[in-house]
């Protein structure tokens, strides 16, 4: 089964995000957090923060195990860019362009098959069933 996180307008160049989401694609999910702990670069924090969001989501709204979990697929599209003008000589500017990324992740895993609860009233029933059966066939 397959579940997924999107993060949208995040204001790091997506040349930049790229380079994470290319290391962490196929890994499994624990391993891909520790790997963006330990990295030095900006985008690390906020693909680690998707990444626990997108476990939260196949545990929560598909009952999947997070310790089967693996990145099925990672990528980096371009967002809105915010462009931005820097002085230069003799009266002149020159355009700048803030970059924005939508990052989105898919995970892929294992369902757990959850046991079904009983209720007490539903075993009183049976067993109640059961008795007034067995003494019938004593009768």
């Amino acid at each position: 089964m397959e579940t997924k996180a999107k993060l949208r307008h995040l204001r790091i160049a997506p040349r930049k995000v790229r380079l994470l989401i290319g290391l962490v694609r196929g890994m499994k999910v624990q391993e891909a957090i520790a790997q963006m702990q330990f990295s030095q670069k900006d985008a690390a924090r906020p693909v680690r923060k998707l990444i626990e969001s997108a476990v939260a989501n196949a545990r929560h709204n598909h009952d999947m195990d997070p310790e089967s979990l693996i990145i099925k697929t990672a990528f980096v599209d371009e967002g809105k860019t915010l462009k931005r003008w820097t002085p230069r000589a003799m009266g002149r500017a020159t355009p700048i362009r803030k970059r924005c990324s939508h990052i989105t992740i898919v995970l892929e895993g294992d369902v757990i098959e959850k046991k079904k609860k009983v209720k007490k009233e539903e075993i009183n029933k049976t067993e109640v069933a059961e008795e007034e059966k067995a003494l019938e066939l004593k009768k």
